[in-house]
């Protein structure tokens, strides 16, 4: 928010402050946990709130978070309400990543959590002895699926973080921005893709802080679990499932119509 008086020039001292920006879903049944994550401090009721029903966060990044609008933020949070944040800080988080040349980044996941991909476990060793972990090694399946080792340089085993609780650096959001889709609500692959706005090589520049940690309570807020909407529930997922699907052939179609086009990540 700016203020409508004043020398605008002077009204961060007369130098550019370092600032970040959170966006949060909020889902009527959890406005209790969101507002555990910032209503104790002094400059929550200075939020700015939007209201829209039924949408999700990737809907509204797309219309309100257009890189121009929030060219003043060195970073964009934009997180899943459903974590708890009593473990981190978000002022060391950033520390840790300014050190280490994150350009999109997650906090690690607390083992107690909902994990859907274990490259976003918080890794118990800190990382290898740091404050970041950048790959995830784990044996092939008896299935026959593939494991992660060495070799391994794409998602999800290296240069990979989850769409839950993703950090944007600003050059990271406008290039990640321009990915989203007007009309993919759940933007179900784009987390395969965002290694491309890493502003270099995804196996150094996309990472997981292990340091600051967040839990992941895994609550399923678009639809519940009960009746009605458990089938409501199913339906959203079938949705992202598609999405997912048409992403994937843009992506693929875009590649092959652009021919000064050339994949760093073939």
């Amino acid at each position: 928010m700016v203020s409508m008086v004043g020398d605008p020039e002077k009204q961060h001292g007369g130098r550019p402050s370092s600032k970040s920006l959170l966006a949060i879903p909020v889902g009527i049944k959890n406005k209790a946990a969101v507002d555990k994550l910032w209503d104790d401090l002094e400059w929550s009721r200075r939020a700015v709130h939007v209201s829209v029903r039924g949408q999700t966060k990737w809907w509204f990044a797309k219309r309100f978070l257009h890189p121009d609008v929030v060219a003043e933020y060195d970073y964009v949070f934009l997180w899943d309400e459903d974590v708890e944040v009593d473990a981190f800080d978000p002022v060391r988080y950033l520390d840790v990543v300014r050190r280490e040349g994150l350009e999109v980044s997650q906090p690690a996941l607390d083992r107690r959590s909902e994990i859907h991909h274990g490259i976003t476990a918080r890794a118990t060793n800190g990382g290898g002895g740091g404050d970041v972990h950048r790959r995830f090694y784990k044996a092939a399946s008896t299935l026959g699926r593939g494991g992660c080792d060495d070799r391994s340089t794409g998602p999800p085993c290296a240069g990979w973080v989850e769409m839950m609780v993703p950090v944007f650096s600003r050059a990271a959001w406008r290039c990640s921005w321009g990915m989203v889709q007007n009309d993919l609500v759940h933007a179900w692959g784009l987390d395969y893709k965002l290694g491309y706005c890493a502003q270099g090589d995804r196996t150094l520049k996309v990472g997981v802080v292990d340091s600051e940690y967040v839990l992941h309570r895994g609550v399923p807020t678009l639809g519940g679990t009960e009746g009605k909407a458990a089938a409501f529930r199913v339906a959203v997922r079938r949705r992202s499932f598609a999405e997912m699907q048409i992403f994937d052939r843009r992506w693929k179609e875009a590649a092959v119509n652009d021919a000064s086009w050339t994949d760093p990540y073939p």
